[in-house]
Order: C-alpha cells, then sequence, then structure tokens
C-alpha cells in the first residue's frame, strides 16, 4: 500500500490542476503499474479479513478528487462501490481457473474446447474471439490492461452522467 500511496501522489503532482477524470485515472493506473510489478498482490488483498493501513487515506483522496469534480458525498459513496479493486489497481476476480502446471496436451485441449463450444457457443466464440494479446499485461486470467481501461472509461462516463 506504501508503493500504492507514493505512485499515486506522482500521479496527482503531474495531473494537478487536471479534470477529476484524469486525475482518478492517472491515480488508478499508477496504482495497476505497482500491482504489475507485484503480481501476489492482489490476492494478498483479498485475503485480508480487516482493511490494511494506507487504505484510508488513500481512498480519502479520490474522494477529495470527486468533491473538487463537482460529485456529492453520496455519489461519491456509490462511485466508491462502483470502482471497487480498480481503484487499488486490478479488477477482483471472483474465479480463478486452476493454473496449467506444466504442458498442454493439445489434443486434449482440443477435444475439451469442441465439448464447450456445442454446448456454450457464445461463450466460446467470445473467449475464442477476446483472447489476450501476449503484450497486453495481465493480473490474472481476465485483468488485462485493455480491460481495466475499458471498465475505467465505462465508469467515468457514467459518473459524469451522475454528476449532472
Amino acid at each position: 500500500m506504501a508503493e500504492i500511496e507514493a505512485a499515486a501522489e506522482v500521479a496527482d503532482a503531474t495531473a494537478a490542476g487536471d479534470d477529476w477524470r484524469t486525475r482518478l485515472r492517472q491515480r488508478f493506473l499508477a496504482a495497476r503499474a505497482v500491482m504489475l510489478r507485484h503480481p501476489w498482490a492482489p490476492g494478498l488483498l483479498g485475503s485480508r479479513p480487516t482493511v490494511p493501513p494506507g487504505v484510508y487515506t488513500y481512498y480519502d483522496q479520490i474522494i477529495a478528487t470527486l468533491r473538487d469534480g463537482g460529485f456529492s458525498y453520496r455519489v461519491a459513496h456509490r462511485a466508491l462501490h462502483a470502482f471497487g479493486s480498480l481503484a487499488l489497481g486490478f479488477a477482483q476476480e471472483v474465479f480463478r481457473p486452476a493454473a496449467a502446471g506444466g504442458a498442454t496436451d493439445v489434443e486434449v485441449a482440443e477435444a475439451e474446447l469442441a465439448a464447450m463450444a456445442e454446448k456454450l457457443p457464445h461463450l466460446t466464440a467470445m473467449v475464442a474471439a477476446e483472447a489476450h494479446d501476449a503484450d497486453d499485461p495481465t493480473l490474472g486470467w481476465c485483468d488485462s490492461q485493455i480491460e481495466f481501461e475499458f471498465t475505467l472509461d465505462l465508469l467515468f462516463d457514467g459518473l459524469e452522467r451522475a454528476r449532472g
């Protein structure tokens, strides 16, 4: 958390004077850069029964940015819920498939995909169409940089409409 706070301070200084959206985007992307350096950290944070020290200060700054942007405390509260773990630089995954754990048997994998395609055609087609680019950093089986930024933009667009 100390690294995320330090990265967020740099992001805040860089984005000083910018609008709320730019400031939060830079803050969240700075947190993500920390998580990409420590890919084990999302799992650790998700396993904590209490709020780690430093999180309150970090979130206070997010609320301050929203308030400076013209949002009420009510909308800021709802925004924090919508942001979820994105504010800390990762998308929390409910399900985590087991790791392959070595070499993949191509014939078995193809047979499993064919069976899945027959029973779940839309899910299979989506997975095939959205296979992650090897150059797109991920923090889990479905938490790529592109998806992370896409989700931020959707949330920020919705908040802009909620602000009125």
